[in-house]
């Protein structure tokens, strides 16, 4: 039973007092064998998910957190997946009936038991190449567990400029009401795009780029370094921190019209 359940349930009569305390009191840590202890709280108190870190992980204990997280809460992201794993934790997924989403070249998955509403702010999400969309993917799982609608339009970068334009103009005629920027090399959209808009802008800077600059260092410096303000930057590579973010500030704008 969730937390709102539970206080209708008490505002009608159907349990008591002290029936409802020990109901809430579920919603604290839950311990996975001595080895986990999930925050199933976290989602009540912050508006964020579980996630998942998967890279370090064996698929026993990725399964074993993934079950016991899904009987608290309604969703849970598995974040950067091994690729021998990805398949495996997909079956797993399946055989526990539990629905799926993907991101496109990203090794995330979101898994939920209840249809996830799109109720909170909107969010839009911009990429610089093909290269950068599977972090840009997991921002968009990001956002949307936590209830936010997102417009996404990638290879959109400046060695093209003109592209990012009609995709801007959809994005303030949508009213979003945070933009996440995925590039790698130079990091140059970021700035481009923090410099046309009145929205809050995260840049997440890409592992992409050659030589001196390579594994998104200079795309990270680039961002640190932009001279344009309202433009927020993220560690690299890391959409799940720029999802989060994204999706606290479009959510908080939402309650605010």
């Amino acid at each position: 039973m969730e937390i709102h359940e539970v206080l209708k349930s008490l505002e009608a009569g159907r349990i008591s007092v002290n029936g409802a305390k020990k109901l809430l009191s579920l919603y604290s840590i839950e311990e996975v064998e001595g080895f986990a202890k999930i925050d199933v709280n976290r989602r009540l108190r912050r508006g964020i998910p579980e996630i998942i870190f998967a890279e370090t992980k064996e698929l026993d204990e990725i399964k074993k957190i993934i079950k016991k997280t899904l009987e608290k809460t309604n969703s849970v992201i598995v974040s950067r997946i091994k690729k021998q794993d990805y398949p495996k934790i997909l079956a797993f997924a399946k055989r526990s009936k539990v629905k799926i989403k993907t991101g496109k070249n990203s090794s995330s998955l979101l898994l939920f038991k209840k249809p996830i509403k799109f109720h909170g702010g909107k969010v839009g999400i911009l990429t610089a190449g093909t290269s950068d969309i599977g972090v840009a993917e997991e921002s968009r799982l990001m956002c949307e567990t936590m209830n936010c609608k997102c417009i996404t339009s990638y290879d959109v970068g400046v060695a093209g400029i003109q592209r990012v334009f009609p995709i801007l103009k959809k994005m303030i005629k949508e009213d979003v009401d945070c933009i996440i920027v995925a590039a790698g090399m130079e990091g140059a959209l970021a700035t481009l795009v923090s410099t046309m808009v009145d929205i809050p802008i995260i840049g997440i800077p890409t592992s992409v780029g050659y030589g001196y600059g390579e594994k998104g260092i200079a795309a990270l410096a680039s961002m640190l370094q932009s001279c344009s303000l309202g433009l927020s930057v993220v560690n690299i590579d890391n959409g799940i921190a720029a999802g989060g973010i994204a999706a606290n500030i479009a959510n908080r704008a939402i309650r605010k019209k």
